[in-house]
């Protein structure tokens, strides 16, 4: 807990005051989502656009840096806590997931005491998941004035609990025969994913819900909530991850539609069109027919009014090598707007052609309403993890502003062909590192250019976007290639962006980071062996990925004397006018080391220089929440303890700093009960509410 004198606390209230004044100076208007009104959070984004904002007002930075520790809850005696989760604000309830078997807990807002829990049966759908500590929260509704909680485990099931008492619905769903299951509340969702897929049927087999899908076919589970939009649960999913398979079968992660009232069964998606299906040309080698992924493992988000629900899709199996799987393959590395009702596609949009880059969409789509050169449009925008930001018409999918397909380099790799293009868009411009050129080295001065230069060439640094991955042995005497960003963005999971809907600007975390990719025979991979999913071995898999930040793994040859030669930050925030598509702001990621930055500050070559950053931030994504007057965001201060910092929407400055009692990771959400307004952030041991005294 932080102490401060009371001298410095009067000194910052008049300081907050005057900022506070200058908060409430008219913003450009927007229509204002569903949940604007509400001080719930109903939602895993807080409301159905996903733009984790909330209209509770109370903690402004007049007030921010008395915020304290209301309670904290200890997650150990359910196992491990899970390290990507948003506790959803319900019913005068806080109800979340956590550890490893994706317990549902329920708890007090004013104290963190336990109300009630709900586990799953164990089953070896469940021991098989890789997924289990990744559920990131619950979804809700209202039916027939019964709150409800929807929840998909890692083994693959749908349950429906009360909110109230925690137990499974009565005459919802179908019994589950299984040992410990009940016979009402729940869904076996592999059943209905598999019914008229053609290797289960071709498989002649009966089917066992205990195990599930046979791991020569593949392998399903989740690892997001679904999302509950016009009494319909949409269920996503997700699939053993890309880059440590080395077979080419695997199940589709086709997009799954129930009745919120009675759990029935009411369409399916396929996410690999079949023959007379949008897309099916994108799939040669009829590679369709056995192979998968393209799951939805990130958040829903969805347009009740429209009745869209909009889906961001994973990529094709596998990570890095595509040979067997020639063409585009829609509908992976995409952003899917489907009706709600009929589970039809509405329309559809591509980010990644032919996918080998690990570039799966990471986060849900954020909607908005905007008004552009005079026109109110209905927005969605999509950020990646090679740090765009597609910027579509919610309505119909067309591009905001220009999107351009644009040449990028070929594959050495024998067997793969690669998309000749990739979409580029035009505005907003990248919000992150995308390649490695001559404009990402550090200019202070003229000689220190020529230094890094020098530095970049002896290591080979620069790249393209979208560099594709090297083979082991390739005839040109190739290294790893140099991809960037690499696999964990850009933007990724553990950073979802959020937006302010009164003034349509989005707020993105992201990092710069490079990984070091090679691909050998899948034979020879470490990973290959019995515990793979499928059958067919394919022709390269994964044999490195490395480094990442800008460096290199182990030590950093790419800096003068321990100097960066990279020009930062490598963690930051961004502020986009969605409006305009301009930058208002880019700050770092809370702050670097005071050792860090003392190295900078005391670096030889930069001895009388002056205007050089000397905080980078830190590598990593922020957890972020918008009110009406504050960004929200985690990170940490130079000593390296974990803070939230109030951040001015408008300008970046950070408006005061509030001490938490661990690091966070995902989730932050703010909400008010009975009254008064509690922040909450999900820690690697539990959880902590902020409020104020």
């Amino acid at each position: 807990m932080r102490s401060k004198r009371q001298s410095s606390r009067l000194l910052w209230m008049w300081l907050a005051l005057t900022c506070t004044i200058l908060l409430t100076l008219p913003m450009v208007a927007g229509a204002q989502d569903p949940a604007s009104e509400n001080t719930e959070w109903p939602y895993l984004g807080g409301d159905a656009w996903h733009t984790r904002y909330s209209p509770a007002d109370q903690i402004d930075a007049s007030n921010f840096e008395f915020l304290e520790v209301a309670w904290e809850w200890d997650a150990s005696s359910f196992g491990p806590s899970t390290n990507r989760a948003t506790a959803s604000y319900v019913g005068g309830k806080l109800i979340t997931v956590t550890g490893n078997r994706r317990h549902v807990i329920a708890l007090d807002p004013e104290t963190g005491e336990l109300l009630w829990s709900f586990t799953e049966p164990n089953t070896p759908r469940f021991e098989y998941s890789m997924r289990q500590g990744y559920g990131k929260g619950v979804a809700y509704a209202k039916v027939d004035g019964r709150g409800v909680i929807f929840i998909t485990s890692p083994a693959f099931f749908l349950h429906a609990l009360d909110a109230e008492t925690g137990r499974p619905l009565e005459n919802w769903g179908a019994p589950v025969p299984i040992e410990g299951f009940g016979q009402t509340g729940t869904v076996d969702l592999v059943a209905d994913l598999i019914q008229d897929w053609g290797p289960w049927l071709n498989a002649n087999q009966p089917y066992d819900p205990y195990t599930g899908i046979p791991l020569e076919l593949g392998y399903i589970t989740s690892s997001s909530p679904p999302i509950v939009v016009n009494d319909v649960v949409v269920v996503g999913n997700s699939a053993e991850q890309g880059y440590n398979q080395t077979r080419q079968e695997m199940v589709p992660g086709d997009i799954l539609g129930y009745d919120a009232r009675t759990g029935d069964f009411l369409w399916k998606f396929n996410v690999i069109p079949r023959p007379g299906e949008v897309g099916h040309e994108t799939w040669l080698n009829d590679a369709w027919m056995w192979t998968g992924d393209v799951s939805s493992w990130a958040p829903m988000s969805a347009d009740p009014e429209l009745g869209l629900v909009y889906i961001p899709t994973n990529s094709a199996t596998l990570d890095f090598y595509g040979g067997f799987r020639p063409g585009d393959n829609l509908f992976s590395a995409s952003l899917i707007a489907l009706d709600v009702k009929t589970g039809e596609r509405a329309w559809h949009y591509q980010m990644v052609h032919h996918d080998i880059w690990n570039y799966d969409t990471p986060t849900a789509p954020v909607l908005l309403d905007v008004t552009v050169d005079g026109q109110e449009i209905k927005g969605i925008y999509q950020a990646t993890k090679q740090a765009f930001l597609y910027a579509l018409n919610r309505e119909t999918g067309e591009p905001i502003w220009p999107i351009e397909e644009r040449e990028v380099p070929e594959s050495n790799v024998p067997g793969e062909r690669l998309s000749p293009t990739q979409p580029f868009p035009t505005k907003p411009a990248p919000f992150d590192l995308q390649g490695r050129t001559e404009e990402h080295l550090i200019d202070y001065t003229p000689d220190i250019r020529q230094r890094a230069l020098a530095v970049a060439q002896r290591e080979n640094s620069f790249a393209p976007l979208f560099n594709p991955p090297t083979h082991i042995g390739n005839e040109q005497g190739l290294g790893p290639a140099r991809v960037c960003p690499g696999g964990t963005g850009g933007v990724n999971i553990s950073g979802p962006p959020v937006a302010d809907p009164q003034s349509g600007v989005i707020f993105i975390t992201s990092h710069s980071g490079c990984s070091d990719v090679s691909v050998a025979p899948g034979i020879d991979s470490p990973q290959e062996g019995p515990a793979q999913t499928g059958t067919t071995v394919v022709a390269f898999s994964r044999s490195r990925m490395g480094g990442g930040g800008g460096r290199r793994s182990g030590a950093n040859p790419e800096s003068i004397d321990g100097l960066s030669i990279w020009k930062g930050p490598i963690g930051r925030i961004s502020a986009i006018d969605l409006n305009t598509g301009e930058y208002l702001w880019v700050i770092p990621n809370g702050d670097a080391s005071e050792e860090q930055q003392e190295a900078i500050r005391n670096h030889p070559l930069l001895q009388g220089v002056n205007n050089v950053p000397s905080n980078p931030g830190r590598r990593g994504h922020a957890a972020m929440t918008v009110t009406p007057t504050l960004l929200f965001a985690s990170g940490q201060t130079s000593d390296g303890i974990p803070h939230i910092f109030a951040i001015d929407k408008r300008t970046g400055d950070r408006l005061g700093a509030v001490e938490i009692p661990g690091t966070t990771r995902y989730g932050m959400s703010t909400w008010v009960h009975e009254g008064k307004q509690h922040v909450i952030v999900q820690l690697s041991d539990g959880l902590a509410a902020m409020a104020l005294p």
